[in-house]
């Protein structure tokens, strides 16, 4: 095997073993023994356990941020955003990369998983707000909603049959948004601004 197919094997390995066990409890041996390799291998091709942990994270976001920004196109405001949700819906079919997201969330105690989830999150809110051009409370709404479904998708809610799923099922579409922007919702500065004036 080449290296690029087998650094792409051991990823891939890797992106199972990190997203059901996270960063502290996923195993380089296990991945190693899957893999056919030694674990000195692994860190030849990755440097360190955290180090191959960010890629995948990182990738895993990226993935999300890249997709809709494809599905979105040419379209902008709530039509380009109904064309991401439906993307970001479709994309949660991948458990694998949708835990190795929360797994990055769960390690944000340590301050280089913190800077890196920080830097992805950051970037999917600028692919939402830079090509949709909506305001930051309908953002903030989309991005919300797509982070219920990323719980649903973890809890595994399509194999359940009761309310509370289906509803978490429900897909993200444009008209979902159109009650909410900066002009309904006041921020919380400004909530506590006008406490102050009180």
């Amino acid at each position: 095997m080449r290296g690029e197919e087998r650094r792409a094997q051991v990823r891939e390995i890797a992106a199972r073993e990190f997203a059901q066990n996270g960063l502290h409890g996923a195993s380089i041996d296990a991945i190693a023994r899957e893999a056919e390799i030694t674990q000195a291998y692994v860190f030849r091709m990755f440097g360190t356990k955290k180090a191959l942990f960010l890629e995948l994270v990182t990738a895993a976001f990226d993935r999300v941020s890249d997709g809709m920004l494809r599905a979105a196109a040419d379209e902008v405001g709530l039509d380009g955003l109904g064309r991401m949700g439906a993307e970001y819906y479709d994309l949660l079919a991948d458990r694998t990369s949708l835990l190795l997201q929360l797994q990055g969330f769960a390690a944000c105690g340590d301050d280089e998983v913190r800077a890196v989830v920080r830097e992805r999150l950051a970037r999917m809110w600028r692919v939402v707000a830079d090509t949709t051009g909506l305001d930051a409370v309908t953002v903030k709404s989309f991005l919300a909603f797509g982070m219920l479904l990323n719980v649903g998708a973890a809890v595994d809610v399509d194999a359940i049959d009761e309310p509370w799923a289906e509803g978490i099922r429900t897909r993200i579409q444009a008209g979902l948004f159109d009650h909410i922007t900066a002009d309904t919702n006041v921020s919380a500065k400004s909530d506590a601004t006008m406490k102050k004036q009180r």
